[in-house]
This record gives C-alpha cells, structure tokens and sequence, in this order.
C-alpha cells in the first residue's frame, strides 16, 4: 500500500512531489466524460517516467495477433484502445530555460482532483537548474456538459526577478502505446492547418481508417490583463504548435487558457470532421474558460444529485466510494449504444480498453440503480447488436449451434489470446445471462426481454447444450477443460460455478419462453420461426438441467470449486509470507497453479449471483471454507466477499473487505494501479456497500433492504432509482428511514416486512427491532 493519497471526502490529494509514483498518480487522477479521457500527465515536458495518455471511446486498434505456438481458434488480433492526439501539451521556457520537474527543485507540490465537478489541479514551486524560481498552477477537466470539449488553464509566476516566458501550445499525433508490438505506431497525418491562436491536427489510424480531429484555441493573460501577441508557428510530421513569448514581473502572472474540440469518424463523416472540430472550438472559445467550467459544475451536481452516498464518521470509506462513483460516471454515459466499459476506462492502457464479462457481473448494477433505466439498457442492447458475431465465435471453437460471447471484445469479435482466457473462461456467457435476467427483475421492462433479451438468451443455452457431454462414470452432465472466475485455476473439468450457471441459463430461457407463449404467442411464432426453434431442443435442455453433475464433498458439505480440488494442500492464506505477496509478482505459473490459493470469489460468485437459491447455512459454510483461501489479487474479488459477509453478519470481515475495495486503487493494494485504475471493480465498490450493508435487492417488482451499520461509521446514506422512482436510504444506529422522492408510491420490504411507501413520505424503522417507528 502506498498510503500517500491524502484522505478527504471529496478531494484526491497529492501532497509533495513522488517522481516514483508518477505514473500512479497519473492513473488516479485521470479525467473523462465517456467520450474522451486524458491520464494525469503534466501539460509540460517530463522527462521522468511517465505514461503518456489521451483517448477516444471506441477509437481502437486491430494490433496483430502475436504468440510463440499459434492455435486454432486464435483471434488474429488482439484489439486496444489507442493512445490519441495529446492535446494537453504546452511547452514552457523561463528565460530560455526549459520547465521540467524531472530536472528541477520541486516544493509544496499539490495535485488535486475535487470529485464535486471533475477538475483537475496542481500548483507547485519549481526552482530550475539555472536558479529560476517559478510557481506553478494549472487546472484542466473534459466537459460533461460538452463531450467533444477539453479546457485547461496554465499559469506561471516568476518570484525571483522579471522573466521571460515563452508558452507553446502544441497538438502532437506522433504517439505510441507502450503495450503495442514492437513499438508500432498506430496513426498517419491527414491534415495540419494553423492561424494565430488556432492549429487544426487531423490523423487516421493505419488499419481500420479511423479519422480523429484535434483543434484547439488559446488566450494569453499577462496580471490578468489579455495580451494580443504574434505567435511563431511551427510544424511538422503529426505535429501543430504556436510560441508566445511574454516578459512578466516578479509576481506578475502569465496565464494560458487552451480549449480543444476532438471529434471522431466514428460520429461524423471524415470529410466534415475538420469544420466540425474548427465550429466546436469556436464556441466554446466565445464560451471561455470559466462558463465552460460552470457547466461542468452544474452537470457534475447533477449526478451527484442521483448517486451521491454519504458515510459519516469515516473519511477513508466516504473518499473511497465517492472515487469509485466518480469514475464509473465518468467512464460510460450510456449516450452511444455501440460503447462499453473497459477494465481500465479511461486510465490507462492494461487489458486493451475491451469489453470483459465485468460489465454485466458488476457494473450493470450500479447503473441500473444511479441512472435512467435505458443506461443500462444500452449496456444489454451492446451484446445484442453483437450476437452474430458471437455465433460466428462459437463455431470457430468447434460449437455448431449457440453462441459464445468474447471474453474480450471491442467491435463483437472475440481479441484475447490467451488460451486458457480465450477458449475456456467460458463462463462469460452465463454473466450475460445473468444480466438479462437482473435488469428485467429489476426494471420490469418486458418489451427489452420480448424484443432482444429471450433471442440472446436461447443462442446462449444452445452453446451450453453442446458444450456438454454426458459422462457415464459420473451418470450426469460434465463441462470439461474450462477456467473458472478464479484464474488461478486453468484448464479444470466440472467448475462448480461454470455448471452451475449453465445449468441456470438453461432454465431461466426456459421459463422465459413459456411465459412468451402463454403471454403473446403470435410473438414466439415470429421469434421461434426467425430461429428455426426446435422443441426436441427444450426437451434436452431439461434433461441436462436435472442430470447436471456437481463436485461435492459430501462430509464437508461443500460444493467443491471443480473435480479434484481436495487434492491440493489446503492451507490457509494468512500464512503466505507478506513479501511474496501479490502472488502473480513472485510466484511461477506452476506454483500457482498446484497451490489452494484463490484469486477471487469462484463458488462464492455464484452463491452471490443465486442468493435467493440457498439458505444462510449453506452460505455460510462456503465463505468459511473459501474466504480463507483467497487471495483476493482480483480488483473483482473483495467486493463479493464484503456482500456475502455482510448477508452473514461478519461486520468486521465485511468491512476489511469494502476497504479494500474501495481504496484498491487510492492505497494502490495490489501494485498495479501505475497500469490504470480498476474501473469495473468500482462498481463492485458500489455493490459492497448498496448490495452489502444496505442489503439492496429487487425481489417481485418490491424494493428490498435489510441494513447493516459498520460499527467505524456513524450513518450512512444512499439514493437507488426504482422504476422512476428516487428512494433515498439512511442508516444511523437507532434507526433506517426510507424517503420516497417520487410522487407515486413504492412498494417496499424492510428486514422481511411488506410496506407500501407513499409518494413524498418517510418510512422510519427501528435498527434493533426492525420493526417500524411511529
């Protein structure tokens, strides 16, 4: 754990200058508005170690696939979000020294990122090598209220003596990632145009033809006042800039306000992308700085005003949920159906910015609770405007019938190639599954189900029908050579979870038809006919649910986590040595593999996902058996441990768990937030405190809540949209109270007690008792 992120409720701190810690910082104190994203880079030159980066939602790149042995089945590329345009640069000069705070002496260095409004600052003290003494402050965000719009101000002051500041504001499309083969770079010049205060860069990615235009315009203040200057302009290959040069007093300050507009092919022909980029910039120059910055005030209060959740009594747990909260609004808008959720977002460039099974295990929640209904919505139409393309994967792995889901997936085809990801993490398709299922339970929105969901739905139990076989030994229905939730874990026959699932799908697509048919059966003819429906097909999809075998300790009781679990030494983790910590740092593949230890929540996953399915008991023996093993090296793992703990009432291990969680990435636990943050894990953050201590489900159209107060806080309080409606829950210790924002009334379940909470009314009850106050 680093521990050197300041706590504070609702601002990230850096509080002196950590060069070693750069790129960490530049993960945590990322920006985004869902269209665009920018890393904490300095706007200056750095010559330390730095990740460079600036990115477009769904601007990406088919980079060759690349492995030592090929095998069948192999995507041919392994699809990444690129690094794009850096659009923050400006070079600064004190008399004709240049600004690096890799070269110079750094003091009452500050970097702050205010979670209220999504602005970034940093102010600083810099004396450089030649003995100029200078400070620093700078402020930039990417506009919620303008999407294609980042803003950013630079100021220096010269505190030793009269200076000469020269500013170059440049825009400079000669990037790379540092995860691409061999160092290529990705983009090829198609326009540079510039006339003083304002430079137009256009480039293309070199596959795929994807056009990307930067423009950007600039004010220079010199004690506040404008200063109407010459620049010098200069260009080159994937590169714009313009140099001013100021003479400024001591104490005087000169201040550079650059905004930029960057715009797409994705969204705009490429021929008009220069005009709309040039019109975009324009306005929000007569805009200026500062009322682009009250509307992003204004639109950021608007999702707080939503999602907001407020824990007295604990500063490192309130920043820690309103970090994850900010991200994940800052990560997906649900404004563009063809968009997901990368791992990462817009922070860095691990695990290529793809769309994993995260987005409906975890983030789908949180959405469907803090954002209109069709948000998520999108989320699910995603999958389903990519349903061929998941059919097509399937018969690639020898399937002939169903679809099977990219574990990694950008445009719908599958871009992982790692063989024991790509070809058995099979278990991929039973998290859609499961989504379909939450967010129709959730929303009631039956159209979505009737229309998209059941087709999904009937492709996934297909490919379950034939992925597995009977086996005589066993007298039941086997899945063989998968990888489960846990990766420490590869290749396994019988994964518990997987077969589980599986077993579940095939039964809710069940259900799902004969409610379809009993419903609307002019409906299912149409779907039915359309998909060359067969009911030999639901025949065998029964037989295979029943006759679905299940590794099972019959003395412990215990769903094993696949055949041959028992064979391991079961040792505990609490004595791994901390220094060979995190596992996957120090141990070999080998190691891991032959060891007990978990990496996240596997059995326990879906004794989560099927919680209305098993009692406390059984529940309770699992996490006490599992919980030990587990390593939680997984961003995905605490926060299932945390609502499972909390559902058996361990407060203390349910609240270890929920900090971890939520300050995975601020306290930097598993060494490798510098890669980027932990955005899909976030959500699960969400979840641990909703899920967990407020013990939130949606069980028969009826909002259900049995809270729990972690004994470290004082209260606390979150907001869910129900139906359309906003229910805003506080947990003090005396007591819950429930407040129904809407003006229609809400059916609702209090630790096991039915209520129907009038529109506009509170609903008091009394912790211990749980029954209600009058």
């Amino acid at each position: 754990m680093k521990g050197y992120i300041k706590h504070d409720e609702w601002r990230i701190s850096e509080e002196g200058f950590h060069p070693d810690l750069q790129e960490v910082s530049e993960s945590v104190f990322s920006i985004g508005n869902g269209y665009m994203g920018q890393r904490a880079n300095f706007e200056e030159r750095y010559s330390g170690q730095s990740l460079q980066g600036s990115y477009f939602a769904g601007v990406y790149y088919p980079d060759k696939t690349r492995v030592g042995w090929w095998k069948n089945g192999y995507p041919a590329t392994f699809a990444k979000v690129i690094n794009s345009t850096n659009w923050i640069g400006i070079d600064v000069t004190v008399n004709g020294t240049a600004l690096d705070l890799a070269t110079c002496h750094v003091r009452e260095f500050r970097r702050v990122l205010d979670l209220r409004d999504g602005v970034l600052t940093r102010t600083l003290i810099a004396t450089l090598p030649d003995g100029i003494k200078i400070a620093v402050e700078t402020r930039r965000f990417v506009s919620m209220a303008r999407p294609q719009i980042g803003a950013l101000r630079y100021r220096v002051t010269p505190l030793a003596g009269d200076a000469t500041i020269t500013l170059t504001p440049y825009l400079d499309g000669d990037v790379s990632n540092r995860n691409s083969n061999h160092g290529e770079k990705f983009w090829d010049e198609v326009e540079r145009f510039q006339q003083p205060h304002y430079a137009l860069l256009t480039v293309k990615t070199n596959q795929l033809d994807v056009h990307v235009a930067t423009a950007m315009t600039y004010q220079i203040a010199s004690d506040h006042q404008l200063v109407d200057t010459a620049p010098t302009m200069a260009e080159r290959d994937k590169y714009v800039a313009q140099t001013v040069t100021v003479k400024a007093c001591k104490g005087a300050a000169v201040t550079i306000d650059k905004l930029v507009a960057g715009v797409t092919s994705r969204d705009h022909a490429p021929g008009t992308l220069a005009m709309t980029a040039h019109d975009l910039v324009c306005a929000a120059n007569a805009a200026g700085f500062d009322e682009l910055l009250a509307e992003q005030r204004a639109a950021w209060a608007a999702k707080w005003r939503d999602g907001d959740i407020v824990i007295e009594g604990d500063t490192a747990a309130q920043q820690g949920i309103r970090y994850a909260i900010f991200q994940l609004n800052q990560t997906y808008t649900g404004q563009d159906e063809r968009l997901n959720i990368g791992p990462k977002g817009f922070t860095g460039e691990k695990y290529g910015g793809g769309t994993y099974w995260d987005t409906e295990a975890y983030c789908l929640p949180f959405y469907l609770a803090t954002a209109p209904s069709a948000i998520a919505r999108q989320l699910l139409l995603y999958r389903y405007r990519h349903l061929q393309k998941a059919k097509d994967n399937a018969r690639q792995l020898g399937i002939s019938r169903g679809a099977l889901y990219p574990m990694v997936t950008m445009n719908g085809e599958e871009c992982h190639n790692e063989w024991e990801i790509t070809f058995e993490e099979i278990h991929r398709n039973a998290a859609i599954a499961y989504a379909i299922y939450k967010y129709v339970n959730d929303t009631g929105d039956q159209e979505y189900l009737d229309d998209y969901g059941l087709e999904v739905l009937i492709e996934l139990s297909r490919f379950w029908a034939e992925r597995v076989n009977y086996s005589e030994a066993k007298k039941g229905f086997v899945i063989l050579g998968v990888t489960g939730p846990n990766e420490y874990e590869n290749n396994v026959n019988n994964n518990w979870y997987t077969n589980r699932m599986a077993a579940w799908t095939l039964d809710y697509t069940l259900r799902v038809i004969a409610e379809l048919q009993a419903r609307a059966p002019e409906r299912w003819s149409a779907l039915s006919t359309r998909i060359l429906w067969d009911e030999r097909e639901a025949e065998r999809w029964r037989q295979i649910s029943a006759g679905m075998y299940y590794p099972i300790d019959e003395e412990r009781r215990l769903f094993l986590q696949q055949d041959g679990f028992l064979d391991k030494e079961i040792i505990p983790a609490s004595q791994l040595p901390p220094e060979e910590l995190p596992l996957h740092q120090h141990w070999s593949w080998d190691r891991i593999l032959r060891s007990c230890f978990i990496k996240q929540a596997d059995v326990l996953q879906g004794l989560f996902f099927l919680g209305d399915q098993y009692d406390l008991d059984t529940k309770r023996r699992h996490f006490d058996f599992y919980e030990p093993l587990t390593v939680h090296e997984s961003s995905l793992s605490p926060c299932v441990h945390s609502i499972l703990a909390c559902e058996l009432g361990y407060g203390d291990k349910a609240y270890e768990l929920y900090l971890r969680t939520a300050r995975l990435d601020l306290d930097d636990y598993n060494n490798d937030t510098k890669d980027g943050c932990h955005i899909t894990s976030m959500a699960g953050t969400w979840m641990a405190l909703v899920y967990g201590f407020g013990g939130y489900r949606v069980r028969s159209g009826r909002v259900c809540l049995n809270p729990s107060l972690p004994t470290r806080w004082q209260s606390y309080a979150f907001k869910v949209l129900f139906r359309g409606a906003r229910l805003c829950v506080t947990v003090r210790k005396n007591g819950v109270s429930i407040s129904n924002e809407a003006e229609r009334e809400i059916p609702i379940c209090v630790y096991d007690r039915n209520y129907t909470l009038a529109g506009g009314s509170v609903l008091t009850i009394d912790l211990e008792t749980g029954k209600e106050r009058t």
